[in-house]
């Protein structure tokens, strides 16, 4: 057992000195790291008429921070919100329609694909029982990765590559991710927390929003406001242009050719790593850690916190001497927007609402002192004094707490709404691409002589 184990040390330190690469050979190479510029800019790889993601503009060559705007086929994301969710009014469905077809519904349109999503909410016969019920998973990403690919077997031709194929495919898509998230977590409930198993059926009438509440909830209530949040949630999701890592995966396996199964398993499969679409569970950890530095987690829900407080535990974790050691204050910071990210504004201004009166009240409070406080903490610390906002995932974790949704769904709800996005640059890529997305990688290994057996 020791020879195995010092055999096993010794390939796993052969195999990490082998991957080991010089930093310095980046930049002698030019090489982008991530597909990133020196300025952390995004390289430019593709051109898309889905979506724009604004956060800077170029000034002389020189990136200067504005307020960020997301803009859906033209329309800004706070237009649409101001005309769904501030009306009382659902608007993921609308919104879904706009990515896939380019154009905001009319009324009869609007009522055709809203019945097909109804429709298509149902799974296919036996479906849950035999890909869900008999194989659950404790990681339901992983087990929606699985069961998204396994909709292929359940499809007379998977491989008809047609628009109309490719959209009724997407919109099928679209009705059954929340049908599958939701049971696949009542399963895991079940096995692995030992606790009750609950199996609704949907009720057609319900928008995405309300059907996922209602299914998930053991009683099926909830309230209009609960329901308009989550709304939000999924319309804020829906899409972030086409450089975010989990639809540029959907677009490269999309321009290989392969199918939309294997495109959008690949998409959630990226989801699901922390770096990308995880992060809303990290900023929910590192909360816990803050209160629990700040006042040994027993101050109640009527605490609150000091700035100056808040300014130091900021700075322990910046410098790793708190936290996961990642030096990172999670929720902070993003690749485009530099002033603002419009869907954190939006999402703190309606989530706010809900919080006041609650044991709630003070988290949001808390995070918002780390929103206002990190940058100039980090410029402190780091000695950099780049324009530096809340990300989306800052609040988004709280509202999902707040709408009583298990940190194990918190991601997969991210996925459930971004599949919209992933099927409208799969189509566009399918119908524009016509290339093989492949970048080039420097090879730097020496020319070595092939050593016979015998002389090893």
């Amino acid at each position: 057992m020791d020879k195995h184990s010092n055999d096993v040390k010794k390939l796993i330190e052969k195999v990490s000195g082998l991957n080991k690469i010089e930093p310095s050979l980046y930049d002698k190479y030019s090489v982008k790291r991530g597909l990133r510029n020196a300025d952390g800019t995004g390289v430019v790889a593709g051109i898309t008429n889905i979506c724009n993601v604004h956060g800077y503009v170029l000034d002389e060559g020189e990136k200067r921070a504005i307020d960020g705007k997301l803009i859906y086929r033209g329309i800004d994301i706070n237009d649409i919100i101001n005309n769904t969710t501030d009306k009382g009014r659902y608007g993921f469905e609308e919104t879904a329609y706009l990515l896939l077809f380019g154009n905001l519904p009319t009324k009869p349109e609007f009522e055709e694909f809203d019945e097909l999503l109804s429709n298509f909410r149902v799974l296919p016969p036996g479906f849950s029982e035999d890909m869900i019920f008999k194989a659950p998973s404790k990681n339901i990403m992983n087990k929606m990765v699985r069961s998204v690919a396994a909709l292929y077997s359940y499809e007379d031709d998977p491989e008809d590559m047609s628009v109309e194929k490719e959209l009724l495919r997407a919109v099928s898509i679209i009705a059954r991710l929340p049908s599958i998230m939701v049971d696949s977590y009542q399963v895991k409930r079940r096995i692995y927390d030992r606790e009750s198993l609950y199996m609704h059926p949907s009720i057609p009438e319900e928008s995405v929003a309300e059907s996922i509440l209602s299914t998930l909830r053991a009683d099926r209530s909830y309230t209009k406001e609960e329901a308009l949040l989550l709304d939000l949630c999924l319309i804020l999701h829906a899409e972030h242009g086409g450089g975010n890592n989990s639809t540029f995966v959907c677009r490269c396996l999309t321009s290989s050719g392969t199918d939309a199964y294997s495109a959008y398993s690949g998409a959630i499969g990226s989801l699901k790593g922390p770096r990308h679409g995880g992060a809303n569970a990290k900023v929910m950890a590192q909360l816990s850690e803050f209160k629990e530095a700040l006042d040994g987690g027993v101050a109640g829900n009527n605490a609150s916190y000091s700035d100056e407080a808040v300014r130091e535990q900021i700075a322990k974790v910046l410098r790793k001497e708190a936290g996961d050691g990642s030096g990172l204050i999670y929720g902070m910071g993003h690749a485009v927007y530099t002033v603002s990210d419009p869907r954190a504004k939006a999402l703190k201004k309606h989530a706010v609402k809900l919080a006041k009166g609650t044991r709630f009240e003070t988290d949001f409070a808390l995070l918002d002192a780390i929103e206002r406080l990190t940058p100039e903490v980090f410029a402190e610390v780091r000695k950099d004094s780049k324009a530096m906002c809340a990300n989306v995932d800052m609040y988004s974790g709280l509202v999902y707490s707040m709408l009583d949704i298990p940190p194990e769904l918190f991601t997969p709800l991210f996925a459930v709404s971004r599949i919209t996005g992933w099927a409208s640059h799969r189509i566009e890529e399918l119908l524009t691409g016509k290339r093989i997305i492949r970048p080039a990688y420097k090879a730097i290994a020496a020319p070595r002589e092939y050593i016979p057996e015998k002389d090893r």
